[in-house]
C-alpha cells in the first residue's frame, strides 16, 4: 500500500502563510462553537501520565507508550495515548455537575503509527468530556450530541469560507446513524471495515455517517474495529466520518461515546482478558461507583483543518515526521510538509 497518495491536478487553494491562518480561525472558532453546544469549559491537561496510575489511554492494546523515567519524583512516566482516563478523573475532581463538562488541547505521541496522507506519530486534538445523569445512558442522548457536534463544524465551515473565499470544501449537516453490525450486514462480501465504511460512504456523501457500537464482537465473530474496554461502552458509542472529496474516501473526525458505568467495566473487562486492570487506581474508583457518568471524545484538530481546508496531506496542517517516500512524493506536486 503506498504511503503517499497526492490526487491528480491536486492544488491547495491558500498559500502555505494562508493556510497558517485558516488554521488558526478554525482551532479558535470551533472550540468556541463546541463549547457553546455541548456547555463545555476549557481546562489544562497533562502531555504525561504515571504508568502506575492506570490513565493512559490503551488504544487498541497492542501500541507502544513514550516512556521515561523522573528521577527526582521516582516514577516512569508516558506520554499520552489520548487523555480518555484523565478527563473523567478530572471531572470528579474540578467537581463538574451534570450538564457541564470540559476540553482540552490533547498532544500525543504514537510511535506505532504507520503514517500516510491521514495518520501521524503526532496526535493533536480536542479532548472533551461531560458529566451526564444515569439517564442520559441512551442511544437518544448519544445521537443529539452527535447532531450538536456535527451543527458546530457545519458553522465553523461555512464562517472560514466567508474569511477565506478561496475555500470551496462542502460539509453537510444531516447524519446518518448506522450500526457496525446494519454495516455489516449491508455488506457481507467486503471483509475490511474501512472497505465497508467508504462503499456506504459512497452512497451517502452529501451525509455524515455516525456509525455506532463500535469494539463488541459482531455475528460474523469478527469486530469492526478495536476498542479500549475502558472507557467507551462498545453499545453507546461510534465514529464521526465525513466523506473527503479530495481523497476520495469516508474520513474519521471524531471518535466519541458514552462512557462505561462499573457493569460495563467489568463486562469490558472480562472478554477482553483485560482482569489485570482492576487493580489500578483508575479501575478500582470507577468499578466502586466512585466517578461519575459522562459522554466524552476526541475531535481530530489536524483531521478537521484537513477536512475543512481541502487538504490532501496531513502534514499540510502539522509538523510531523515523515519518510523520505513522502517527503519526495509532496515535493514533487509541489506541497510543503510543515
Amino acid at each position: 500500500m503506498e504511503k503517499c497518495r497526492i490526487p491528480t491536478g491536486y492544488q491547495h487553494p491558500l498559500s502555505v502563510y494562508e493556510t497558517q491562518c485558516a488554521i488558526e480561525y478554525i482551532k479558535h472558532n470551533f472550540q468556541k462553537n463546541l463549547c457553546r453546544a455541548l456547555n463545555l469549559l476549557r481546562v489544562s491537561a497533562p502531555l504525561f501520565v504515571e504508568e502506575a496510575s492506570g490513565l493512559n489511554d490503551n488504544l487498541n492494546g497492542y501500541e507502544r507508550p513514550v516512556s521515561f523515567d523522573v528521577p527526582d519524583v521516582g516514577a516512569e512516566s508516558q506520554v499520552v495515548h489520548s487523555l480518555a482516563k484523565w478527563k473523567r478523573y478530572a471531572l470528579s475532581r474540578y467537581d463538574f455537575r451534570p450538564g457541564k463538562g470540559l476540553v482540552t488541547d490533547m498532544n500525543a505521541i504514537r510511535r506505532d503509527e504507520i503514517v500516510d496522507n491521514l495518520h501521524s506519530v503526532y496526535v493533536d486534538q480536542w479532548d472533551w468530556e461531560k458529566v451526564i445523569t444515569p439517564e442520559d445512558r441512551t442511544p437518544e442522548y448519544l445521537k443529539e450530541t452527535v447532531q450538536r457536534i456535527v451543527n458546530a463544524i457545519y458553522v465553523t465551515s461555512e464562517t472560514l469560507k466567508i474569511e477565506f473565499p478561496q475555500i470551496t470544501a462542502q460539509v453537510p449537516r444531516e447524519v446518518l446513524f448506522i450500526t457496525t453490525q446494519e454495516l455489516e450486514d449491508m455488506y457481507p462480501h467486503l471483509t475490511d471495515s474501512h472497505e465497508k465504511e467508504d462503499a456506504l460512504h459512497r452512497e451517502h456523501k452529501d451525509k455524515v455517517i455516525f456509525l455506532m457500537q463500535i469494539g463488541g464482537s459482531l455475528r460474523s465473530g469478527r469486530r469492526h474495529d478495536g476498542r479500549a474496554p475502558d472507557y467507551d461502552d462498545w453499545t453507546l458509542n461510534g465514529d464521526i466520518l465525513y466523506w473527503n472529496e479530495i481523497l476520495d474516501r469516508s474520513f474519521e473526525v471524531s471518535s466519541m461515546g458514552i462512557r462505561v458505568n462499573p457493569e460495563r467495566l467489568d463486562y469490558q473487562l472480562t472478554v477482553s482478558g483485560c482482569n489485570d486492570r482492576r487493580e489500578l487506581p483508575f479501575h478500582k474508583a470507577l468499578l466502586n461507583g466512585e466517578l461519575p457518568e459522562c459522554i466524552g471524545g476526541g475531535i481530530g484538530q489536524s483531521r478537521l483543518c484537513m477536512l475543512l481546508l481541502g487538504c490532501c496531506h496531513i502534514g499540510q496542517v502539522q509538523s510531523s515526521v515523515w519518510d523520505n517516500e513522502t517527503i519526495t512524493a509532496c515535493r514533487n506536486a509541489g506541497i510543503m510538509l510543515l
